[in-house]
């Protein structure tokens, strides 16, 4: 039997299966482009976490001892107010920058991609 011979049912039945096909690898596709990502992901945000924790606390001894030498020439709690009153614009600054340059990136671009692949592969088989 020829493809002139084989009837419109059979022509749809297989696009229907060709096109299930091609949902069901894009779904692989992108479960496991999640997943290497997510390994990537975890042992970097394990170093960032423990180097951000580190940071924290001498950036705290830092200010504690900035708070003791200011304590020198003012009151004790001025000098407190004055290192709290620095860190508070000094934290402003940063979070303001921080949001402007916060942008969302795709999580799966070579899923995306392969999704508009498809998608002009079936414009192009439906217009012949």
């Amino acid at each position: 039997m020829t493809s002139a011979d084989r009837p419109v049912s059979a022509v749809l039945n297989d696009i229907v299966v060709n096109v299930q096909d091609i949902v069901r690898s894009e779904v692989r596709l992108a479960k496991t482009e999640l997943t290497e990502e997510m390994r990537k992901a975890r042992s970097a945000g394990i170093m960032v976490g423990v180097g951000a924790l580190l940071l924290t606390f001498g950036a705290l001894f830092a200010l504690l001892a900035l708070v003791y030498a200011l304590s020198l020439v003012v009151a004790a709690w001025a000098a407190a107010l004055i290192v709290a009153a620095g860190v508070g614009v000094i934290a402003a600054l940063c979070l303001g920058a921080g949001i402007k340059r916060f942008k969302v990136t795709p999580v799966v671009p070579k899923t995306a991609a392969s999704l508009k692949e498809n998608a002009e592969w079936a414009r192009q088989l439906t217009k012949s």
